[in-house]
């Protein structure tokens, strides 16, 4: 279940350097969640984010309360917030890497922030759709089991992941006070107000956003 992955990552590397322009390596990024997984993760659980990595670059989906890009570009395996476990190569794509701008685009218009959800529309959903898409291949079903599972039945779920605590505010999206103060009281509808400064700071402010640069979503007929 990705034992293999330490030594193909070495692989994939030295390969992708020697690629052709037209051409790359599709690798699915897999980070924990919590330490929790080094337990579980041999019995074919875990609580996990993914990004896939195109052309040097790993794209994810987070949340934020905004009708805006949700996906996101960052270094590969430096994912802010989460601790990098493995990478696994899913394929090869034979586009140029204008076309998968284009592609890449044309995604994050389909997957806003505010429509971020932990067991329907997560991280781990992206991945798997963005994958299908350019190789027909999905990712593996150990990455994002825990949420197949919570949709059966949601006290699966660790009490912690009830609610989506990805919060990042895209640079190039305008919003007005009020739709600001909104989105912050329906993230916290029954904290307290020093709860809710807190979560009003950490929303603007983002921790780690300098490491990651939202996709300008693009309508593509």
């Amino acid at each position: 279940m990705g034992a293999e992955s330490a030594s193909s990552s070495l692989q994939y590397e030295e390969d992708d350097n020697s690629s052709k322009n037209n051409s790359s390596f599709v690798v699915l990024n897999v980070y924990d969640l919590t330490p929790m997984n080094n337990y579980i993760y041999w019995f074919g659980l875990g609580i996990f984010h993914s990004g896939i990595e195109v052309y040097g670059k790993e794209y994810g989906f987070g949340a934020h309360d905004f009708s805006a890009s949700g996906v996101f570009e960052a270094e590969p395996k430096t994912c802010p917030g989460f601790i990098y476990r493995c990478s696994i190569i899913l394929g090869q794509i034979h586009i140029s890497p204008s076309e998968f701008r284009t592609f890449i685009e044309s995604m994050a218009s389909e997957y806003h922030g505010d429509t971020y959800h932990l067991i329907s529309k997560n991280c781990n959903h992206f991945t798997n759709d963005v994958s299908y898409r350019l190789i027909g291949k999905q990712t593996p079903g150990w990455v994002n089991r825990l949420a197949k599972l919570g949709a059966l039945c949601s006290c699966l779920l660790p009490e912690c992941l009830q609610v989506t605590t990805v919060k990042q505010i895209p640079e190039d999206h305008e919003c007005s006070e009020d739709e600001l103060a909104d989105s912050l009281s329906t993230a916290t509808p029954y904290r307290s107000q020093e709860t809710d400064d807190e979560q009003e700071k950490h929303l603007l402010s983002s921790s780690g956003a300098e490491d990651v640069t939202f996709i300008k979503e693009s309508h593509v007929k």
